[in-house]
């Protein structure tokens, strides 16, 4: 297992997720939390089991709530009350808005958050038609066609790039640690990925001034001519 799958989301809260935890963990497995309703008590226990990592964080995860007259801390506030976990946030300036993009990087920082497109297959092709008839292509992102919630994403890295930069104005350089740098610790790949230096895989995206893009190198091979 652990030579193909190097990551696993779980939900903290399901019959099993801290006993499934401390199992992949000790096979070399990123244990991520996502896709969850979970309580301060649990992300706890799940991070206390070996779930270091949060899966599109604010996206299908509850912020702060009330039962009846009192009011509790939802998945998002438990995120950012674990100090040592890491967060990876859909950077499109849709999926996740400018201001909440500061908080992110405000309170957990260059180092502990790793910016992602989470891009479907659609954002690939010329046309990027939607891959589900129940899905429409709108205002930069995929929803389903009654608008009741995002179904995906279809941006490209050059795109977070330029959002995250022009929108929530993090810098240049923070938001380019945070697509590389970062995610390739998280990952655990950081010997071959996530910086520039010799030995390293040549993985190498070129943008302008105005954060388009102009060139991509892949392994060393040019795939966008410069």
């Amino acid at each position: 297992m652990t030579k193909f799958i190097k990551r696993w989301d779980a939900a903290p809260e399901l019959p099993g997720a801290t006993a499934f935890g401390r199992y992949i963990t000790r096979k070399g497995v990123l244990a991520s939390i996502g896709h969850t309703a979970a309580e301060y008590h649990e992300v706890l226990e799940a991070y206390e089991a070996g779930f270091s990592h949060a899966t599109h964080f604010y996206n299908a995860m509850p912020g702060f709530r009330r039962k009846n007259e009192y009011k509790y801390e939802g998945t998002v506030e438990s995120i950012y009350l674990i100090d040592d976990m890491t967060v990876e946030v859909i950077g499109d300036g849709i999926h996740v808005p400018a201001t909440i993009l500061k908080l992110i990087y405000k309170i957990k920082g260059v180092q502990k958050t790793a910016l992602i497109t989470d891009a479907l297959a659609c954002a690939a092709s010329d046309s990027q038609e939607a891959f589900d008839p129940r899905v429409i292509n709108e205002d930069g992102v995929c929803k389903l066609a009654d608008r009741s919630a995002l179904a995906g994403s279809i941006a490209t890295m050059d795109r977070v790039i330029k959002a995250v930069t022009t929108q929530a104005l993090i810098p240049l350089f923070d938001v380019i640690r945070m697509i590389s740098e970062t995610p390739a610790r998280i990952m655990g790949i950081q010997d071959r990925k996530g910086s520039l230096r010799k030995g390293k895989d040549a993985d190498i995206l070129l943008i302008d001034k105005n954060y388009d893009l102009c060139g991509v190198i892949a392994m060393g091979k040019i795939i966008k001519p410069i």
